[in-house]
């Protein structure tokens, strides 16, 4: 190990921006075994690791990094999908660069581990020689009602299944997944991976409802009486507007509608049409990975222009550093320290153009960021659609408070320091009380909900 002195850090390859843009499969290719080997061994071995204790999962990252530079394969496969439910999916849409590697002990001088990359080598190189996720094969007996089939859903399925306890998924869309379906495109993470998952966790004895929706479909009531303890992971989908005039025009889109539409077209299933953005001006609002995802979706839909209009500086962006950079080579143009005042709209109500402000931030004495709006500073551009990625509040649910079932003032469901929420027996993760966060904070929600639940039934 340590040979960073020798090995630089190399990223996977990436496929050309001229022949990705052209369509949505993964941009990157996976390391083959000697370049995850190399790549493995520059890893210190801290004493303290940083990756580890940066990983909302908290990963054993130091070990799987040694063993694959020992090329144990077998060996990094088991640690690896110890601590994650999926961690090929996990090595794929992760910031790492705001998490494991961003701590990297080599991020000053050398670069740090390429962790992600590593941690996807580890799982499709192992699901090509044959291994597979374990689960337990004796049965409890208990049944668990899960609500979504996001991340947080699924990683709390996973880890009911390795105690024994059959878990029963209800999902109102009809494919399951959650955001990892409908809401990361398929250049980021292709929808084959997350069904290659739910097929295994399947056989391994999950029951997936899909087109029903709790409280609709299927009432509360119900699930309670038929089952053993419920784990709610119903995300947070409630878009948050601009509050800004004209942004109910035609052509003015929120960011999760317009993805859901673009993957819906992807998978061959019905669309609709009013969203295409083919040869259109795009404006899209927002500075996460929400915001790059559309600006590279509507590249790849054809769009005449892209623009991210980001009402800070760059350095201030909160999406992951790769995206941008990734956006970037891709052909999207980028707009700083701007915020939106109007939507502009023709004698139809079309989307013509935004009206823009320009903005100053500064840090107070306190340490906090301000924004300061620039006097006399409106501007316009010209644009056909606008996309708003604002990120996500929590959707107040009927059957929560109709059940004792308590949120916060934002409507984030409350749990206690086992996920359990104030009706005993439900249990809450993910998004739904958090709100809008990470997938890797939805998977660890998951799978600590599922141990929480494995005490209360089994001791």
């Amino acid at each position: 190990m340590q040979n960073f002195i020798f090995n630089e850090r190399i990223e996977p390859k990436k496929r050309a921006v001229n022949e990705r843009i052209k369509d949505f499969r993964e941009i990157y290719e996976i390391y083959n075994p000697n370049e995850a080997s190399v790549q493995a061994d520059r890893c210190v071995q801290c004493g303290d690791p940083y990756c580890h204790n940066s990983c909302p999962l908290h990963n054993f990252i130091p070990h799987w990094l040694k063993t694959v530079a020992e090329k144990d394969l077998e060996l990094a496969f088991k640690i690896s999908n110890e601590s994650s439910p999926f961690p090929e999916i996990m090595g794929r849409v992760c910031p790492q660069d705001r998490l494991c590697e961003g701590a990297c002990t080599l991020n000053e001088g050398y670069g740090a581990i390429t962790i992600g990359a590593i941690e996807t080598f580890i799982s499709e190189e192992g699901f090509k020689k044959g291994l597979r996720p374990e689960f337990c094969s004796k049965k409890t007996g208990k049944k668990v009602a899960i609500i979504g089939s996001g991340p947080a859903g699924l990683s709390c399925a996973t880890y009911l299944l390795r105690e024994g306890i059959e878990p029963h998924v209800y999902e109102r869309a009809d494919r399951a997944g959650g955001l990892l379906t409908y809401g990361i495109p398929n250049f980021k993470l292709d929808k084959k991976v997350i069904q290659r998952r739910i097929d295994w966790l399947m056989e391994a004895g999950m029951k997936l409802n899909l087109g029903i929706e709790v409280g609709k479909n299927i009432e509360f009531e119900e699930l309670l009486e038929n089952f053993d303890a419920i784990f709610i992971g119903i995300g947070a989908t409630k878009p948050r507007r601009a509050g800004i005039p004209g942004e109910n025009a035609k052509g003015a889109f929120m960011a999760m509608d317009f993805l859901t539409n673009v993957q819906r077209k992807v998978f061959g299933d019905s669309y609709d049409k009013d969203k295409e953005v083919k040869d259109k001006r795009v404006i899209v609002i927002g500075g996460g990975d929400t915001a790059m995802d559309c600006v590279r979706t509507s590249i790849r839909e054809g769009a005449a222009k892209a623009i991210c209009a980001y009402r800070r500086d760059a350095a201030s962006m909160p999406g992951s550093r790769k995206e941008v950079k990734n956006a970037q080579e891709e052909g999207a143009e980028f707009i700083y320290n701007v915020a939106p005042t109007q939507i502009l709209t023709d004698d139809e109500g079309r989307v013509r153009g935004v009206e823009f402000v320009k903005t100053i931030s500064t840090t107070t004495k306190d340490g906090s960021r301000k924004l300061e709006i620039v006097k006399n500073s409106e501007f316009t551009l010209d644009a056909d659609v606008v996309i708003f990625a604002l990120g996500f509040e929590n959707t107040p649910l009927e059957f929560l408070a109709k059940h004792g079932i308590e949120t916060n003032e934002w409507g984030a469901i409350k749990i206690d320091s086992n996920y359990e929420t104030t009706k005993p027996g439900v249990f809450a993760g993910g998004d739904c009380y958090r709100g809008a966060h990470l997938v890797v904070t939805a998977a660890y929600d998951g799978r600590e909900a599922a141990k929480a639940i494995r005490r209360k039934l089994l001791g």
